[in-house]
């Protein structure tokens, strides 16, 4: 679990979110969770959209402990009427959008590529690929109003090879989609970035490690800094990347992963 340690918080003239409104999927958990607390900290209103019911109510209330204005939407990002219901509450309850957050994924569930599952396969890309192409293909119109930033979660995965080809290749689908629509928009007041997060310490990882201390020490030995990765810590570079400090930044996939990809 999170040591939850005292991060630093950025502070910055451009790092400016009061009355704006974020939408962050894969909300109830983990690294969705600590950026949608991230957005809402720093003054934005934030829809937290997920799955999970239970779990993205939990976070709408620990945001609304914060003094926040939160609102939980339940979607599965497979499927396109999930996210058009979605962001149109958002739109009805908030009145446009100016950030998103694409997060929702899974982990892969075994399997040597001749090994594998179709229907695995199948579930892994339809989510953490699908399902980013989804939430963009219907985000993109309603930022395009006044301008703002997406921010897609890929992984590490997503820039070299690990075992797992479905979750890989899923994660370097992301980056791939995420560089083509930052040109594609380019021009516009959208920027489109993503963030590559090593080895986080979060529900999805205890299910990775069997959530036993030797399967969690091969994952910190994989890792030179020498420990996992705090969720905060890549909520801190998703509002970075959101922020008008990152104004010239455009199509990059940041690696923010300890070294593990060095």
């Amino acid at each position: 679990m999170s040591s939850n340690r005292d991060l630093p918080k950025p502070q910055s003239e451009y790092w400016n979110f009061e009355n704006t409104v974020a939408f962050v999927t894969g909300a109830a958990s983990g690294i969705g969770r600590a950026t949608a607390l991230a957005f809402a900290r720093e003054g934005a209103n934030v829809v937290v959209a997920d799955i999970d019911e239970n779990g993205n109510q939990e976070t709408a209330e620990q945001i609304e402990e914060l003094g926040g204005d939160a609102l939980a939407v339940t979607c599965d990002v497979r499927e396109s009427e999930d996210v058009q219901a979605a962001l149109e509450e958002t739109i009805e309850e908030f009145g446009c959008l100016d950030f998103a957050c694409n997060n929702a994924g899974v982990e892969q569930q075994g399997g040597n590529v001749a090994d594998l599952a179709e229907a695995e396969w199948d579930r892994v890309v339809d989510t953490d690929l699908r399902g980013v192409f989804l939430s963009m293909k219907y985000e993109i119109p309603l930022i395009l109003e006044q301008g703002g930033a997406i921010v897609n979660i890929s992984s590490g995965a997503g820039v070299k090879g690990f075992p797992g080809a479905a979750y890989c290749a899923a994660k370097h689908g992301v980056v791939g989609l995420t560089k083509s629509a930052a040109l594609e928009y380019a021009d516009t007041d959208l920027r489109i970035n993503a963030v590559c997060p090593g080895v986080i310490d979060t529900a999805m990882m205890d299910r990775v490690t069997g959530n036993t201390e030797e399967g969690r020490q091969q994952m910190i030995d994989s890792e030179p800094i020498g420990r996992m990765g705090e969720p905060e810590e890549i909520a801190n570079a998703v509002l970075w990347l959101c922020s008008d400090a990152a104004s010239f930044t455009l199509g990059h996939a940041m690696v923010v992963d300890g070294g593990q990809t060095v």
